[in-house]
């Protein structure tokens, strides 16, 4: 995988280490068998208009975001053995529980990936 950062669209950095998962292989791990995010931590899975928690042992917020990186939808704290979707999504930022609502993110922010340097 990949490392980058998670910025807003025209403003600065929410997330610090963000994996991008892009392969078959990458999206389908995601994060099963993987110690709990870090607050400034996440996973963007992309493709990706779903997501489930079978196998995980902690809750995840989770972001999902259109073709040009608008959040349509935030689920918070999804625990273990659930689903989450949403049609029509592009990709879906994996977080710590509680991060969506620390950072303040919201339906319709724009948000940004960069490859770290």
């Amino acid at each position: 995988m990949i490392c980058g950062s998670i910025y807003a669209a025209g403003g600065g950095r929410l997330l610090p280490r963000v994996w991008r998962a892009r392969s078959a292989w990458e999206r389908l791990r995601g994060l099963l068998g993987r110690r709990p995010l870090a607050p400034d931590e996440a996973l963007l899975i992309e493709p990706c208009a779903s997501v489930h928690t079978f196998g995980m042992g902690y809750p995840i917020d989770l972001a999902f975001l259109d073709c040009d990186g608008r959040v349509l939808r935030i689920v918070a704290a999804v625990r273990p053995r659930r689903v989450a979707l949403n049609p029509g999504a592009r990709a879906t930022l994996e977080m710590a529980a509680g991060a969506a609502a620390a950072l303040g993110l919201r339906p319709g922010d724009r948000l940004e990936w960069r490859e770290a340097a």
